[in-house]
Formats: structure tokens, sequence, C-alpha cells
């Protein structure tokens, strides 16, 4: 069955919106169709899956190749060792890399594409069992494979009915779905997916604190008992720093923050005699904190969540071991290409928007642990704190 063909060129901006809109529609039905025809038979493809004692080889040609690497990469990077195996290179000498202990992941629509019959023997032969994800549960592929995931008949949703595109899409969702509940069964978690992908936003959102926070070197830290004068006369560093005080009691543990905000609201507030008692006072007592060792994407979400920009690092007894500055993390703040977790987004041009330019705010409109001492001037309202009322930040 196939798509007519348009009467005419969707030349006009509407006709060329409601064509995209209809192929994704189309696409988008497929899979809900899909998801409602999963039985059992799925569960008996995940089983030999997860019984695999070596790699999950993944095949197909053409379009279906093209998406068998991206399943075969999504295997790789969720606990499941895999790789892409070419039908025609296959037949060239890559059937070296098969073994015994293997599983195949075979995609062809028709199931009965040439190159990729050619290897199902040599599959065989090596007693690797065949797992087919294919558009007829009568082809050759399904009929030489040990369990069959049928995608049915399927209309592509090419104007000419022709490309591969509907039915694509369904083997990517399918494959996508084998080694997502592979991974969840294996209870593969974040951190280790941190492992395998260490570059990039998801890499960074996925490190620890203490790969990222500021050292207590570079950090400004006293006693609670010291006075609010000698600790921004003795505590000063040049460079590059946090606006936050870190404050410890005798026993070195963190017992509150003072930020540069606090000090402009004593001498705002008129209570400049404060500046000679200890800091302790007007402290923020029990700020809020995130243990060492934790994920940088749970550090990133206490920020947004209590509009702070500075999240103390400490251990287990509550001693100080650095400072995550929200200036330092920018870049993995909750926004929406940073939520999306893509990489590339980061080169693509910016979308024009439509309406006045952001507004810049006064430093002291940013309540405490801003980040940006006295002296800095502005801030950006796409910070998700850049709008907070005075003492808001107080935790």
């Amino acid at each position: 069955m196939t798509s007519p063909v348009p009467a005419a060129r969707p030349e006009s901006r509407f006709e060329q919106l409601r064509l995209a809109r209809d192929i994704l529609r189309q696409e988008g039905e497929a899979v809900v169709r899909l998801s409602r025809s999963l039985d059992e038979v799925f569960c008996d493809a995940l089983d030999l899956l997860l019984a695999c004692r070596g790699n999950v080889l993944v095949s197909g040609m053409g379009k279906a190749g093209h998406v068998g690497q991206k399943i075969a990469a999504t295997f790789a990077s969720t606990g499941t060792r895999s790789f892409f195996l070419h039908p025609a290179e296959a037949v060239h000498g890559d059937l070296g890399r098969v073994h015994p202990g293997d599983v195949a992941l075979v995609l062809s629509q028709s199931g009965e594409t040439g190159e990729v019959l050619q290897i199902l023997a040599s599959l065989a032969a090596a007693n690797v069992p065949i797992v087919a994800i294919t558009g007829r549960a009568t082809s050759t592929l399904a009929q030489r494979a040990q369990v069959v995931l049928a995608l049915g008949d399927i209309q592509e949703a090419c104007p000419l009915g022709v490309a591969p595109s509907t039915s694509t899409t369904a083997m990517l969702a399918l494959g996508d779905a084998l080694a997502l509940v592979a991974s969840a069964v294996r209870g593969f978690r974040r951190e280790d997916f941190a492992r395998y992908h260490p570059g990039g936003n998801l890499g960074r959102r996925l490190a620890r604190v203490d790969e990222a926070m500021r050292p207590l070197a570079e950090c400004r830290v006293a006693h609670e008992h010291e006075t609010v004068r000698n600790v921004f006369v003795e505590r000063r560093r040049p460079g590059r720093r946090s606006g936050a005080i870190m404050l410890v009691d005798d026993a070195g543990r963190l017992t509150g923050i003072f930020t540069d905000s606090d000090l402009a609201r004593l001498l705002e507030n008129r209570r400049d005699g404060e500046i000679d008692g200890p800091i302790g006072k007007p402290m923020t007592r029990n700020p809020k904190t995130i243990a060492s060792g934790s994920l940088l994407a749970d550090a990133v979400q206490i920020m947004s969540d209590k509009k702070i920009s500075e999240l103390p690092v400490v251990d287990p007894t509550g001693v100080p071991l650095g400072m995550l500055d929200v200036t330092d993390l920018m870049t993995l703040l909750p926004d929406e290409q940073a939520l999306a977790g893509d990489d590339a987004a980061n080169a693509r041009p910016p979308i024009k928007e439509i309406g006045p330019p952001a507004r810049k705010v006064a430093a002291n409109d940013r309540g405490d642990q801003s980040g940006a001492s006295a002296g800095d001037d502005f801030a950006p309202t796409t910070l998700p704190f850049a709008n907070r009322k005075p003492g808001e930040n107080r935790i």
C-alpha cells in the first residue's frame, strides 16, 4: 500500500506545513500501533539479548543499515556490548568478527534483501541466533530467524510511497525499546552511562561534583567568630572567585555562608556596627550543600530549584571541600539545549526570537549567593535566579 502522489507540488508554506505534519503524524501513529501490537515475542527477543555472552551484532542494508548503526550505538552506550556488521563487508572478511556466543539483530523491511540473506548461513554456521526485525513475517529472513519482530504492513510517509520513512522510524523505535529495556533489566545506572559518555554536556551533567568544583584553596573560608571586617580584609583573593565565604566552626564543619550581597544589605540597612561583630551573626545558617561524590546533574538541579548561585561541597562530616559556582556551570543550567543533551545544538545558529532584547539587571537585584562580587554590574535575566527578590535565596 502506497501513499497517493500529490496532485501538485506543495509550493505554498501552508501546503508544505500540512505535508510535514501529515508525515510526522503517519510516522507517530505507526510507532503507537507498533507499541500496541507488542506481545511476549518481544520478551523472547529480549531473553536472547540478555543471555548473550558475546556481542549483539546488528546488521542491515541501505536505510535499515543506517538505523542499525544507531541501534548498535544505543546498545553499546547503555551497557550491552554491540557493534554494527555491514552485510556487504561481512562477506568480504568481516564475518571473522562473528563468534559463538554472539546474537544477531538483523533488520530488513522486505526480509528479502540479497546482501542480508547472504550472511544468514554464516551466522547459523557460527551458532549465532538471529532476531529479525522485518515488515513481513513470512519472508525468507523471518523463516530463518529464531525470533521475529514483525512490523506489519507499514505505509511509507513519503509522498511517492517509496522512500523508507515510516518503516525505518518503526525499526529505530523498536531497536531503542530492545536496548533500553535490556539496560533497565540489567540495572544500568546513570553512573554507568557517565562512564561510557564522558564528553559533551551529557558527560558533564553525569560527572561528579568533585570534578567541577572550585577546590578549597581557591575558595574563601573563615571561622564564624571572626569579624566581618577582618574576614573581608584577610580573605581577599585576587582573580576570579566566588562571591561567597564559607564559614566553619572549631571542628572545621560548615555552619553558614556569607556573600557580598549580605555585606551590601548590612550597609543598606544601616547596620554598620555589625561589621566589627562576629560574621556568624548575619550569615546564612545551614546553607544548602551537596555531598562529595554526588552527580553534577543533581547539583545543577539543586541550584536551579533553590535559586542559589553557590553550592558548597562537603564531606560526610560536613567539612567543606570546595564550592560549585554558577558561573562555572552555565552550559549545564536546565535550559532547552542542556536538557536536550544535544552537543551539536551549540553549533547551530540561534533561532530568531520576536520581542524586545533581554533586560539586564543590576547586581544588587540578584539576591544572595549570586556568584558575583559587589563590583560586577550586570547579569542576564536568562539566569534562573536573576530576578530574585532580596533574601529570597536564603534556605
